[in-house]
């Protein structure tokens, strides 16, 4: 009997090995090696037409590699056979053309209703404009005619400390913000997405929804979310420095429970359109500047004012916190072109600006002693117009 040659038959083996891994991946169905099932109808579409295609793809692979595996061990030189001559076989050629043509036309039917299914936006109970800035999100709630009725910008909330390895990571370190955005469960919700500078994409994996979020375009796509929870994405696109400090959390709640929260939220966001006109105190001045720089600020130019040279300079001691007030407004409302100094003009609302103005003219050593109220900011800006 002739011996079976073990070197020629390696390369065999780890082919076999790496098909046996692949099968594993595939059976563990749901679990952690393949994509996520999600929640909405959609998601589930996905994930059963991506499952058809993979079983389709082993199928075919096993019998290909098992074809080939059964001719390299029967039909070995070592084993005394000699390599058949032949040119060409017409039929062999014919089925192995028409075959996967068969398999691509009977994929592309369920492709093709999943792929309508995703783009039809129409029809929906609401919608929410997404618009992406370096690097946080704002959502804005909009009227049937596409007004806005009140938005808001969710940041990262994970601590600066688990950042910069000087405590544990939480449960959901870069995944966990200060507001989240805010849904009911089983009404269809319209997501407009845009962007106000650079290219960015909204992904919400339990959905099985993303698009991208170009500046000047806009792009749409919808959910049905029939469960209550938390949905946890991120930006799906490298957008910058901060790319993995972007992440997108979604609160579903129950119908009862959001209209509550939406009807709360509106009445607070009137009270924020009388507060323009109000005179605050010093104090009231800090905290909210604060709050405001901690949120929008801090990420570069650091939590005690000192920044990162020579990108982000630094704002304790700064010539700009504590030099002319006309000088640190023209800064913060429209930006600096050609640095990293983004315009929060569009960000933040008047009181907002006067707010985290006085902070940084106050916060640390600085002490410029003077008061920055939302009238200012008011007339500031109207004076650009």
């Amino acid at each position: 009997m002739p011996k079976v040659n073990d070197r020629r038959l390696m390369p065999t083996a780890r082919v076999c090995v790496g098909l046996a891994f692949a099968l594993l991946a595939v059976g563990a169905g749901a679990d952690e090696l393949n994509m996520t099932p999600g929640v909405t109808d959609i998601s589930r579409s996905i994930y059963d037409l991506h499952m058809l295609i993979i079983w389709i793809c082993v199928g075919i692979g096993v019998m290909v590699f098992g074809a080939m595996f059964w001719s390299l061990i029967h039909h070995r030189k070592s084993a005394g056979h000699e390599a058949a001559q032949f040119h060409e076989s017409t039929r062999l050629e014919i089925a192995w053309t028409l075959a996967p043509t068969l398999i691509l036309v009977a994929i592309a039917f369920p492709a093709t209703q999943t792929l309508v299914a995703m783009y039809d936006t129409g029809g929906e109970d609401m919608t929410v404009e997404v618009r992406a800035y370096q690097w946080k999100w704002q959502y804005k709630y909009l009227d049937d005619d596409y007004n806005s009725t009140f938005g808001f910008f969710s940041n990262l909330s994970t601590p600066k400390d688990q950042i910069n390895n000087k405590s544990a990571k939480g449960e959901f370190y870069l995944q966990e913000v200060d507001e989240p955005l805010r849904i009911p469960i089983n009404r269809k919700i319209r997501f407009l997405i845009t962007a106000e500078d650079v290219i960015h994409a909204w992904w919400v994996p339990d959905f099985g929804i993303k698009r991208d979020a170009i500046p000047g375009i806009l792009n749409d796509l919808w959910a049905i979310v029939p469960e209550p929870g938390i949905y946890r994405g991120q930006c799906a696109e490298l957008c910058g420095k901060d790319h993995g400090f972007m992440p997108i959390v979604v609160q579903a709640m129950e119908e009862d429970e959001y209209d509550a929260w939406y009807t709360e939220r509106l009445a607070f966001e009137e009270a924020r359109k009388e507060a323009l006109s109000k005179t605050f105190s010093l104090d009231e001045l800090m905290v909210e500047g604060e709050r405001v720089y901690a949120a929008f600020c801090a990420s570069c130019h650091m939590p005690d004012g000192k920044g990162m040279a020579p990108v982000f300079p630094g704002l304790d001691g700064s010539t700009i916190a504590t030099g002319p007030i006309e000088d640190h407004l023209e800064i913060v409302v429209n930006g600096k072109a050609g640095t990293a100094m983004q315009a929060f003009g569009k960000q933040l609302d008047a009181a907002q600006l006067a707010a985290v103005v006085h902070y940084e003219r106050h916060a640390w050593t600085n002490n410029a002693g003077d008061a920055t109220q939302p009238r200012d900011v008011i007339e500031f800006m109207s004076g650009q117009e």
